[in-house]
């Protein structure tokens, strides 16, 4: 089969960027009434998710630092729902990919999934708490604000649904998953009510990342102000996330999926699809066929999102572990999701049937584009049809760079040379610095 020669197009982002993160928290904490809320000597628990958020080990680390300052007794815990596979050793594990570790924060991490309840919401459902948090003197979530996966609503991703969901461990997260998306939408909202009523909880740390998934602002919220804030800060994450700079491609080439982009593997707001059970898909863009060739290390082996690609690829199927990903897709409701695409050897083999099938027979017209994954958006390699929409864009940079798809022995892409400032490629200079460390010892 003829493939496409490609052209390498950057987005270029002229948003907003904090140049010291840590330095943010420190004065957000600072200039918060945490002090109003907490008594010195008090245990205050920093809760932290499973999301693969920028500059995340060094906010929670200066997080600690601050409040140690202000003489308080500070230690972090897992805010992740079931992820993890729902055990302690997961989630430990988890924030340790991140560099949340006790070494690195100076403080103790609890990963333990006791969990107390609070009560039951206006639904009458239980609502679920973790239990260290629940037994601290004060309660500081560290999130993300940003459009959700699953749903659209006033509060999507972010303190809302960390103190619902992610404090709320397995059970909590199972609660509103087994409604669907009315349990995301409409339920999250009555159950933080009663959170509020019932904890202490005092203190957000909304973090908004731009399209390059850097740290654009950090903003304190009080919890009097939660409700009302939070809808605004979800509206400028929106106008920030990175998108593909095309709405229409015949096939899109995702390099790696896993939990570390989007707590869908692949973000839906980028593929333009949620395939959710009697919602219909109104997402942009409009893609005809997907393929993703690999699972990202950081997901340990969750491999949730793999039913969002119509093509695979048998290695992705070899690194999933069936439990943790089933787990997840279980406690989530959303089973379309689920579904095992066609899988084979090589990335050489699903690529040429991602062409077969993408409805354009004719290879100078597909319009095509590769991404290292739904994350790391700067730079992807086009077609000639698409490279050719590109040009002139504003934001939009079309380099003087084209290239073949290159394959190594194997029939794998070699994804490293594609994308060299992805994640994946650092991780490889990483692993062959060690290996070259080893080899002098």
């Amino acid at each position: 089969m003829q493939f496409p020669r490609l052209h390498l197009v950057e987005q270029v982002c002229d948003q907003p960027r904090l140049d010291d993160p840590a330095a943010e928290v420190r004065r957000q904490i600072l200039g918060s009434r945490l002090g109003e809320r907490v008594k010195p000597g008090g245990r205050v628990a920093v809760a932290v998710g499973s999301r693969g958020i920028a500059n995340l080990a060094v906010m929670v680390r200066s997080a600690i630092q601050v409040l140690r300052e202000m003489a308080y007794k500070p230690f972090v815990v897992a805010a992740m729902g079931s992820h993890g596979g729902a055990t302690p050793e997961g989630q430990r594990d988890l924030l340790a990919s991140y560099g949340i570790t006790p070494e690195f924060i100076q403080a103790d991490v609890s990963t333990a999934m006791d969990r107390v309840c609070l009560g039951h919401n206006s639904w009458d459902e239980p609502v679920y708490w973790d239990r260290a948090a629940y037994q601290a003197d004060g309660v500081i979530t560290l999130s993300r604000i940003k459009p959700h996966t699953d749903f659209r609503g006033r509060y999507e991703s972010g303190i809302v649904k960390m103190l619902v969901i992610g404090l709320g461990k397995r059970e909590g997260a199972a609660t509103h998953h087994q409604y669907g998306v009315r349990g995301l939408r409409d339920m999250i909202p009555e159950s933080v009510k009663v959170v509020l009523q019932n904890t202490r909880f005092a203190l957000g740390l909304a973090v908004l990342e731009n399209a390059l998934e850097q740290t654009a602002r950090i903003v304190a919220v009080e919890p009097e102000d939660l409700l009302n804030s939070e809808p605004k800060l979800l509206e400028q994450a929106r106008q920030m996330m990175g998108r593909l700079p095309v709405r229409e491609l015949d096939l899109l080439i995702v390099g790696e999926l896993g939990k570390n982009y989007s707590g869908t593997g692949m973000d839906v707001n980028v593929l333009g699809r949620q395939m959710i059970e009697g919602v219909p898909d109104t997402l942009d863009p409009r893609i005809t066929r997907i393929c993703v060739l690999d699972l990202s290390e950081e997901s340990h082996g969750n491999a949730v999102g793999l039913g969002l690609a119509d093509l695979t690829t048998r290695k992705i199927l070899a690194k999933m572990d069936p439990d943790i990903t089933n787990l997840n897709y279980f406690t989530s409701c959303f089973l379309m999701r689920a579904k095992i695409p066609p899988a084979f050897d090589t990335d050489r083999e699903c690529i040429e049937m991602g062409l077969r099938t993408c409805w354009q027979p004719r290879s100078e017209r597909v319009r095509m584009a590769i991404i290292p994954n739904t994350l790391e958006l700067k730079y992807l390699w086009v077609s000639e049809p698409v490279a050719q929409e590109c040009q002139g864009r504003t934001h939009v940079r079309l380099h003087d760079v084209e290239t073949p798809l290159v394959f190594d022995e194997r029939g794998d892409l070699h994804q490293e040379a594609l994308f060299p400032e992805s994640l994946r490629a650092r991780r490889r200079q990483a692993y062959h610095h060690q290996h070259e460390l080893r080899s002098k010892e």
